[in-house]
């Protein structure tokens, strides 16, 4: 927070004295246009010339007016460009945090095994460690959800398993390999992602689809659609699937958004699917469509999910309780009820609160004691 107070004090500093620069600029020149005609004024008195020369050495002032309160302006924008493009070339030149080795093999096609052994990661700047010792093994085909309090590392996992950053040490590996030995581009072509914050272009809806895999035919982009509930509400639109939807999606529901990201990357076909909060900001009606498309998504891949909300994980294979960065329990949702532990105590915090929330109808349960009946 102090950071940001002191970077926003200087942005705010740094704005005003370029606005008062370039406000000055205006009455600075019609001072010097003034002294100018001013010294005029007394070259004729004193020089006695005629009133042809005297109204030919005015135009002439004048006419210099807006040139010289032009190129004095020109000064205030070149020092602003200077400026830009030293913050510009600062980022440029940052080296990256991740660097693949020259010698990086192709990942082969994955059959979706992954292992992380005694993981640990610290953020830059940070005190403390993200995640801690980490060792899990994940099997192909099945489906893991990492639950536990903001905080715990769960969203830090998927980000070492996309290779944004290295472990600070130990090993994570894709069906053996590991990954600082291997390309990212080979790495992330075998993964699938879908966020609580989807980003959409401003483009067509066929082009945002097919953005998950861009050689992608009109069939294929339409057969990802319907596989997700999408296609219905995208004959809706105007123009189809052609239709514009604004910067980020704005054009469109937060429902509608999450349907686009998933028929994205079912077109995308990834062996491994990282879900983060999926269906975290969306109401009840629209959640149920979205968790039908991921159960359609998720068959047959390894499925790593994100979930505050309990009752969207409760068939996983293998449900992961993380707390400050370790891992505490692993189990099914039975085997984590039996035990009694942290997830219990979570389930049972969650459950009363749903429970207790008022319904809009009676014809209309919570999507949680559907789940539970």
């Amino acid at each position: 927070e102090k950071i940001f107070r002191h970077s926003n004090k200087l942005q705010f500093q740094n704005a005003m004295r370029i606005s008062r620069a370039m406000e000055s600029v205006g009455p600075m020149v019609e001072a010097i246009a003034a002294i100018g005609v001013g010294l005029a004024l007394m070259y004729v008195y004193f020089s006695q010339i005629s009133a042809a020369k005297f109204l030919a050495l005015n135009m002439g002032i004048f006419l210099l007016y807006e040139p010289i309160k032009a190129l004095s302006r020109i000064q205030i924008v070149m020092e602003r460009s200077i400026q830009a493009m030293t913050e510009i070339f600062k980022i440029l030149d940052t080296k990256p945090s991740v660097v693949e080795p020259p010698d990086a093999i192709d990942l082969p096609p994955s059959e979706g095994r992954l292992q992380l052994e005694n993981v640990t990661f610290r953020y830059a700047g940070g005190i403390d460690d993200a995640v801690k010792e980490l060792n899990l093994e994940i099997e192909p085909g099945k489906t893991y959800a990492l639950v536990g309090a903001s905080g715990a590392g769960k969203s830090t996992i998927l980000s070492l398993l996309l290779r944004l950053y290295d472990p600070t040490s130990g090993v994570i590996r894709v069906d053996g390999y590991d990954l600082k030995k291997v390309t990212q581009k080979s790495l992330r072509e075998q993964i699938g992602l879908v966020t609580q914050e989807t980003f959409l272009f401003h483009d067509t809806i066929f082009k945002n689809i097919q953005f998950g895999r861009l050689k992608a035919t009109k069939e294929e982009v339409e057969a990802a659609a319907r596989t997700a509930f999408a296609h219905d509400f995208i004959m809706a639109q105007p123009q189809g699937y052609q239709t514009v939807i604004g910067d980020k999606g704005c054009l469109l529901s937060g429902g509608q958004q999450q349907r686009l990201a998933i028929a994205r990357a079912l077109l995308k076909n990834a062996p491994i699917l990282l879900l983060d909060e999926a269906t975290s900001a969306l109401d009840s009606e629209s959640e149920k469509q979205i968790q039908s498309a991921l159960e359609t998504l998720a068959a047959g891949r390894t499925v790593i999910a994100i979930a505050h909300r309990l009752s969207t994980i409760l068939s996983a294979d293998q449900i992961v309780v993380m707390e400050e960065g370790h891992i505490k329990e692993v189990g099914t949702h039975a085997e984590l009820i039996e035990q009694s532990g942290y997830y219990r105590r979570l389930y049972d915090m969650q459950f009363n609160v749903d429970r207790e929330k008022p319904t809009a109808r009676e014809d209309e349960p919570f999507i949680v004691e559907e789940v539970f009946a």
